[in-house]
């Protein structure tokens, strides 16, 4: 539902819950309302607090005739507590295209429109990549604004403190104006990743700095560029990484634009930001410390994003020049991670809340294969596989409830970049890590009707895009199809079929339920809605009830959804649940690529 700029929002607010939900609703659809392909698994879920004893039929959205009739089939597992009767409607059957949705034969309480078309996922990186370009740091083509040109002022780099040195550009993290190489690098890379599979899904309709015109350059090429241009930056000699800019002293202020952010970090409003060097130390200029053990965790995904780069670079874009530069940085990236092992985390100023990211082998694989796969070096491999050993099934996925980003990224590309260069056994090896873990996030989802396989932890979404990038990986590599359907129920997830009938990615389908009231300044200041940006999601109710400065602006419109188990708000004040991320967006790419190859 469109926003008035003159209109009430509480009024929005009620008015939008009753047009989701209905007042009176005995029983509730769900269903995936971006749509699906024609001939893929389709299941609806039902559930309610009485019995439903009714057909449901298919109906076409363009001139009312329904297409087919189905039977419920009651589900064995429970809802978490909220609902006593689940239901699945399977309608796989239809393979006809066309703007649809369901309805109970007796009581004509219907679904969201959606579509089964093979055209259901093209353009929908695009949108993704519009929220990119508004996360963007230094030109910002969204408010066509230049914003953070003081960034930085060093902090434990190898020249005395306060050294100013060029740390522009990047992406703002998430609603907050930080900037992370742990997730910028990981961003980058995964852009790059999912253009050498599927590169004839992108399209070039804006330019390098993200303005509308095409300039010859896949978007997503232009985008990973901007991230690639911010590496080489933090990466300014051998010996030297920036890893972070700025820290939780930006909170303070609140919501602000990018080009008047007024946070202080001692050199007065909107001027110079830190920028923290990665040195392999614990790291902290006020009361909380960071975590370290080494480099490699940044310096192995930084080198695989310049190795990735330096093959496109030279083999799509014939620049020769471009691709040196980053076949020099990934080289030297990885030495720098190879002769410090081990991870550097965030670091945080006056609140505990970092990023606490541990692990690292499986950051220096990927950067070893992807060096491996551009230059023939064998060195590279023989170390790929020694850290892939390493790296083995080192993941949040056995776990019910991690540490905030322990296991980051949250799915390890250095297995499936190191593939296709071993003998079948260590094939065997590669493949049985990822099923592992597959397998992990099955179990968890045979616990509940959604079969939604990941722990609730903070950024639970992020862990859904990783587990079905991951299972689109393994089937890449060994061909087995047996867990597409529990695929597609993760990806049916993000899209609606979960408690709340809401789509995870903002204005997305845009005539559907999705993300508005999300806690970005964007939203707050101007209003304004930006497609494509995945919101952190669901968390278990135990977390979102122990956090700090965390209150609801206005009546919780899935309050009748919500339960004693896992909780989301699309609130503003609920940073938890309803705050986009610039990497969870980015590691959405792929598999959004995935869907539309799949349709061509």
């Amino acid at each position: 539902m469109p926003l008035s700029s003159s209109f009430p929002l509480f009024v929005f607010f009620v008015l939008q819950s009753i047009f989701a939900f209905g007042a009176e609703d005995s029983f509730y659809i769900r269903i995936n309302q971006i749509g699906y392909l024609p001939n893929e698994t389709k299941i609806a879920l039902v559930f309610s607090n009485d019995k439903v004893k009714e057909n449901f039929l298919l109906v076409s959205e363009t001139d009312g005739r329904t297409i087919a009739s189905f039977p419920l089939k009651r589900t064995k597992t429970k809802g978490w507590g909220t609902f006593e009767y689940y239901y699945e409607i399977d309608f796989t059957t239809v393979t006809t295209e066309g703007v649809f949705y369901l309805k109970g034969e007796k009581t004509d309480h219907r679904s969201q429109e959606f579509k089964i078309s093979e055209n259901a996922y093209k353009h929908k990186t695009e949108q993704l990549l519009g929220f990119m370009r508004q996360q963007r740091c230094g030109y910002n083509p969204f408010f066509d604004v230049v914003c953070h040109q003081g960034d930085g002022r060093s902090f434990y780099g190898p020249m005395p403190d306060s050294t100013f040195v060029e740390a522009s550009g990047g992406w703002h993290d998430a609603g907050d104006q930080l900037k992370y190489l742990m997730t910028g690098s990981y961003a980058t890379a995964h852009m790059l990743k999912a253009y050498e599979l599927y590169p004839d899904v992108f399209e070039d309709g804006s330019n390098a700095l993200g303005q509308p015109g095409p300039n010859g350059i896949a978007d997503v090429l232009d985008e990973a560029k901007w991230g690639l241009d911010w590496i080489l930056k933090l990466h300014a000699s051998p010996n030297q990484l920036i890893h972070q800019v700025g820290d939780d002293r930006d909170h303070r202020v609140g919501f602000k634009l990018p080009d008047k952010d007024n946070a202080d970090y001692g050199w007065g409003p909107n001027s110079y930001r830190t920028a923290y060097f990665a040195n392999g130390r614990p790291q902290g200029l006020n009361k909380y410390m960071s975590e370290a053990t080494g480099v490699s965790n940044l310096a192995g995904r930084s080198a695989a994003a310049m190795a990735i780069a330096s093959r496109i670079w030279k083999a799509r874009l014939k620049d020769s020049i471009f691709a040196e530069t980053c076949l020099k940085a990934a080289r030297s990236l990885y030495k720098m991670g190879k002769d410090n092992e081990g991870f550097q985390q965030g670091n945080s100023f006056g609140a505990p809340y970092r990023y606490s990211e541990k692990t690292w082998a499986d950051d220096m694989e990927w950067g070893a294969a992807e060096l491996f796969k551009e230059t023939g070096d064998k060195a590279y491999l023989e170390d790929a596989k020694s850290y892939a050993l390493k790296a083995n099934t080192d993941t949040w996925m056995p776990y019910d409830s991690v540490p905030h980003y322990q296991y980051y990224p949250f799915v390890n590309l250095g297995h499936f970049a190191l593939y296709e260069h071993v003998d079948e056994g260590f094939k065997t090896k590669l493949a049985g890590f990822y099923k592992s873990g597959i397998e992990d996030n099955i179990k968890r989802g045979e616990t509940n009707p959604y079969r939604v396989g990941v722990p609730f932890i903070w950024c639970s979404n992020n862990l859904l895009t990783s587990l079905i990038t991951q299972i689109v990986l393994y089937e890449r590599m060994t061909g087995d199809t047996s867990y597409d359907r529990f695929k597609i129920a993760q990806r049916d997830w993000l899209l609606g079929r979960n408690p709340w009938g809401t789509s995870m990615f903002t204005k997305m389908p845009e005539n559907g339920e999705y993300p508005l009231d999300v806690h970005t300044a964007t939203w707050a200041i101007t209003r304004k809605e930006v497609p494509g940006g995945l919101v952190d999601g669901p968390v278990y109710a135990t977390i979102y009830n122990s956090l700090r400065g965390l209150k609801l602006d206005h009546p919780d419109e899935f309050e009748a959804f919500q339960n004693d188990f896992v909780v989301y708000h699309d609130d503003i004040g609920d940073y938890s649940t309803n705050e986009p991320t610039m990497d969870g967006t980015a590691g959405s790419i792929l598999l959004f690529a995935y869907w539309a190859n799949l349709g061509n």
